[in-house]
């Protein structure tokens, strides 16, 4: 008796996985077409197709595990996860947008596998093994699909602020003997550090005669900001570079005050324009 219950049992489970190998592209088209029917956004025809193909393999992987009684996760899915993040973060959406998909996700894969699983007649312990393996498969893909969109996120975030960084302090040539860096958004430690070690030595290859600081678009200043264009200004003027400053605003000279800076007026000017005209 209990010979015939284990060929019985092994028997079920066999049943089991061949079911979902012949049919795992009926079950897959389920899972999508339940998950996009039931989402409030709308999901791009290329993440559907993706998620299809992912899903097929997924149930390949989920036939072999079942009869091997392992609850691993493959690669595929953990690539997936990265892929559906890569996808979100190009497209410049929010990972919520993907989160919501799981639960929806989640509940079709329980039905449709505890449906199979009363088809078969199934084991309570087998298919709560089953349920098992979904669930784990589901909080790894969540998992990685979060931690690859902050990863992804993040050095999206560090190449954008680099190439602001590049904007707030461009080098406009108006003569071969003048430049104008016009000073542009919030001057904070990074972007003062990117003009020591970018602008004044771009400016140094340039061989002009006259810098003009144009401080007009400066939204932000302190004593910080204020004491390092000093600075800057002195190293220009080792090479041999005057300085001019143009755009000065009451809260900057308040700052280089506080800060026991002493600002000269003679090389500055309310507008750029003025600055240009005393030169030539």
């Amino acid at each position: 008796m209990r010979l015939s219950k284990g060929v019985k049992v092994m028997s079920t489970v066999e049943q089991f996985s061949s079911y979902i190998y012949e049919n795992a592209h009926s079950i897959s088209q389920e899972i999508v077409d339940h998950v996009v029917n039931g989402s409030n956004s709308e999901i791009p025809k290329e993440e559907q197709d993706m998620a299809l193909d992912m899903y097929v393999k997924l149930l390949g992987f989920f036939g072999d595990s079942i009869q091997d009684d392992n609850d691993g996760v493959p690669d595929h899915l953990i690539e997936w996860s990265k892929k559906n993040a890569a996808m979100q973060v190009n497209a410049g959406g929010r990972i919520s947008e993907i989160i919501v998909r799981y639960p929806p996700t989640r509940d079709v894969f329980i039905d449709i596998m505890t449906r199979i699983s009363l088809e078969i007649g199934l084991s309570v312990k087998d298919n709560a093994f089953i349920l098992k393996m979904i669930n784990r498969m589901l909080d790894v893909s969540l998992n990685e699909t979060v931690f690859a969109f902050e990863n992804m996120s993040n050095k999206n975030k560090a190449s954008m602020q680099k190439e602001l960084v590049s904007l707030s302090a461009p080098i406009v040539p108006v003569r071969d003997e003048v430049v104008v860096i016009p000073l542009i958004g919030y001057i904070d430690k990074e972007r003062i550090q990117y003009i020591i070690e970018t602008v004044v030595p771009r400016i140094a290859s340039m061989d002009v005669d006259y810098v003009i600081a144009d401080f007009s678009g400066v939204l932000t200043v302190d004593s910080y900001v204020a004491e390092s264009l000093q600075q800057i200004g002195g190293m220009f003027r080792l090479m041999g570079i005057k300085v001019v400053t143009t755009g000065m605003r009451p809260e900057l000279v308040q700052a280089a005050i506080r800060s026991n800076i002493e600002m000269s007026t003679q090389n500055s000017y309310s507008t750029v324009k003025q600055a240009l005209e005393t030169i030539f």
